[in-house]
């Protein structure tokens, strides 16, 4: 049975109301209230915290007597009442009383003054209010050293006896431990707040403090809540506090958040989120839902879907609920057993006609998180006005939108149909990948999967070709090790080491991540090789011995060799944003034999219209094969064609307000200068790309898929590409 004791809490913090003291008590004062702070003004900001507890229809504004600028900033759709006659908060709240929301249960009295509050305090307050039963009830914060700006609360065994100006002394059995001080938000009923409001003010009191005194002395129920953060309460009188304010701001743009947002949110590459958090079975299938009216919509239910999932928690179960909510709907199903890589159900799609290919994966991200693709029926991911409208529509449904079908019953009606497609995948690269040329070469590799679902199809693949490979990381582990399956020199210290210590043994060294679509390669002397040299070795591979004409599409934060290389071939080299649905729709543009990105994918032209790691692999084992040649002699013989850049990388935890506050600080200051290095040139294809002479180039982008800013940078030398990833983090960091 549900509670009978959390139903009048609710109730009453439904009938809030809320007043935002903005008068200030001179023109200084009221002046700093329009100043900017951080992406909006002081005054804004306190709004917008305010009214993320109360609605905006329930908040009253007390603003000065002929104050205009306060409205222009908030906008005309709020009450706004004139503080008249003393400027004491007191008075400033006893003038909202008439405009208040009659029905209003409690009133939460605020100060525009106090921005940095968080909306976490404020609803704290109001809950611990209905919670306790309280007459009155105001924030708190205990401070290292006390500020005289601040009254000091008073307590004898835990409960308040009184609030007192800063610097007078602890009275007998007055706890001591730290110095507690009065915030300055109050919550009371209406009656309380306003009827003892009318009797201090006719008596000449001028401050909200004095309700508290009157509570307390009259032995009302006085509650308070704590806050931690003392950074909430600074308040801001002068341009002084202002500056402080927006350093304390900034420093928090880039403390890490959690993520609590139970919608769904499309990045880069799909769906992704924390299990238990946004990724839950309802999300799924409410998302599918959305993608089977988009599919009855365009009356492609014949054509039916595919779907698939990879080994992480919940990809089973998550396969099986998006499969009976497709069944449901009429649209035919083929659902793959077991696990399979992203890039299989990529093909898939077009292989069977299917109107979508979707699979359970959240990719390289760490084991604590899951997600779908989409692929549309040629194989490529939806742009992101398709993804819009997918997560729009999903987010707008209640459970009771979603049709199902027990997948029992879809089973027997045939509507579902399982179905094994790993033949016909590793059959389709093995037409385009020369299985023949491999054989004989005596080639002996070491792959790791990092547990993901690559081991199967990529092992058929090299025992066809005859190639002695070795596995690691094979076996199933939801938990991938303890890491995140992604094919970076991080992660892959055991491959490494494997091929140092098999001196001279193994060829290579191959890596997928969890889902397979990206590629780690390591050479014959354990030395990491970027996916950026990768995709320079296979252009020129393609190029010269497979003679495969035509130019390359890189995106944004890839190297700049890639285009010298096609300069050197007189082809055309085109630069996208970030995603692979952007590298294959640029591909297709220029005809372009290979597309990649430095974060591990890539394909050629005639496979599918999206990264495969296991294709991947499959022609650079040919790569060596036809050559002759290890990674290291072929890296030098290019490097003779196109020189050498160097690239960094590195990244920040972000934050939503962060996506605001980075590109205005760019915006603010135009750049002439990395350091001592001109810019050429500043492109906002995708992020802010800073173009240097010779190719040299810094990078800051905001993660699609990740809450995270990302900064690259190439350069001519490590070290100055060390010196460009510097100024990088200095920028994004200044004032923290």
């Amino acid at each position: 049975m549900p509670s009978t004791q959390a139903a009048p809490a609710r109730q009453q913090l439904a009938r809030r109301a809320a007043v935002l003291l903005a008068a200030g008590h001179d023109a200084a004062s009221r002046d700093v209230l329009t100043q900017p702070l951080g992406d909006s003004t002081v005054v804004q900001r306190a709004l917008e915290t305010l009214t993320h507890v109360v609605d905006r229809d329930r908040t009253v504004v007390v603003v000065a007597s002929g104050d205009t600028r306060v409205r222009e900033l908030l906008g005309p759709d709020l009450t706004y009442v004139e503080q008249s006659g003393s400027a004491g908060t007191g008075p400033a709240a006893l003038a909202a009383r008439a405009a208040l929301p009659a029905d209003a249960d409690v009133v939460l009295v605020a100060y525009a003054d106090t921005p940095l509050l968080r909306s976490e305090s404020l609803l704290a307050l109001l809950t611990r209010h209905a919670l306790k039963g309280a007459d009155l009830t105001f924030l708190t914060a205990v401070l290292a050293e006390p500020r005289p700006a601040y009254d000091r609360v008073v307590r004898v065994d835990g409960e308040v006896t009184a609030i007192v100006s800063a610097g007078t002394e602890p009275a007998a059995g007055e706890t001591t431990d730290g110095h507690e001080i009065n915030v300055g938000a109050y919550v009371a009923a209406p009656a309380l707040l306003f009827g003892a409001l009318e009797e201090l003010v006719a008596a000449g009191a001028e401050r909200l403090t004095d309700l508290a005194h009157r509570a307390i002395a009259d032995g009302r129920r006085v509650s308070t809540y704590q806050i931690y953060d003392t950074d909430e309460v600074h308040g801001i009188n002068s341009p002084a506090e202002l500056q402080e304010a927006a350093d304390i701001l900034l420093k928090r743009l880039f403390m890490p958040k959690k993520n609590t947002d139970t919608t769904i949110h499309f990045g880069t590459g799909g769906w992704r989120a924390v299990i238990g958090e946004g990724y839950t079975l309802a999300n799924v299938r409410r998302l599918s839902q959305a993608i089977a009216n988009e599919t009855t919509r365009r009356g492609l239910e014949s054509r039916g879907v595919v779907i698939g999932g990879d080994r992480r928690f919940l990809s089973e179960e998550s396969k099986i609920a998006a499969a009976e909510v497709f069944a449901g709907n009429n649209i035919p199903v083929t659902l793959l057993p077991d696990d399979v890589p992203t890039p299989l159900v990529t093909f898939a799609a077009p292989y069977l006609g299917s109107a979508y290919g979707i699979i359970v994966t959240s990719s390289h991200n760490p084991p604590e998180w899951n997600g779908i693709k989409v692929f549309r029926a040629d194989g490529s991911l939806p742009l992101d006005d398709e993804t819009d409208r997918y997560q729009d529509e999903a987010n707008a449904m209640s459970v009771d939108d979603v049709i199902t079908l027990d997948l029992d019953l879809a089973r027997k009606a045939g509507v579902v149909v399982d179905r094994t497609l790993t033949d016909p995948y590793v059959d389709a690269i093995e037409k385009i990948v020369d299985v023949d040329a491999v054989r004989g070469s005596n080639l002996q590799v070491v792959v790791d999967p990092m547990y993901g679902t690559s081991q199967l199809t990529l092992g058929t693949i090299l025992g066809d070709m005859r190639v002695r490979a070795e596995f690691i990381h094979a076996q199933h582990n939801p938990l991938f090790g303890g890491i995140a399956p992604a094919p970076d020199l991080q992660r892959l210290s055991s491959l490494i080491e494997m091929i140092r210590s098999g001196e001279g043994r193994y060829a290579l060294g191959m890596a997928t991540d969890g889902d397979s679509d990206r590629i780690g390669i390591v050479d014959e002397t354990g030395e990491y090789i970027t996916t950026n040299d990768l995709l320079l070795l296979l252009y020129w591979y393609l190029h010269e011995f497979r003679g495969e004409k035509g130019g390359v599409v890189r995106n944004l934060a890839t190297t700049h060799l890639l285009d010298r290389l096609a300069a050197h071939f007189g082809e055309e080299s085109r630069e996208v944003k970030v995603g692979f649905k952007h590298v294959t729709a640029g591909m297709e543009e220029i005809g372009a034999v290979l597309g990649g990105e430095s974060s591990g994918g890539l394909t050629i032209r005639g496979w599918i219209l999206g990264k495969d790691g296991i294709f991947a692999c499959a022609l650079v084992v040919e790569m060596l094969a036809r050559t002759g040649k290890r990674i290291s002699e072929l890296r030098e013989m290019i490097y003779a064609i196109t020189g050498r850049l160097y690239t960094l990388e590195a990244g920040v935890p972000s934050t939503p307000e962060m996506r605001v506050a980075v590109p205005r600080r760019l915006e603010a200051e135009p750049l002439t200068h990395v350091g001592p290095y001109p810019v050429v040139s500043v492109s906002h294809l995708d992020g802010t790309k800073i173009l240097l002479e010779n190719d040299n180039w810094a990078l800051l982008r905001f993660s699609g898929t990740e809450p995270v800013l990302r900064m690259f940078v190439e350069a001519d030398s490590p070290e100055k590409a060390e010196e460009l990833l510097t100024w990088l983090r200095g920028f994004v960091t200044a004032g923290v």
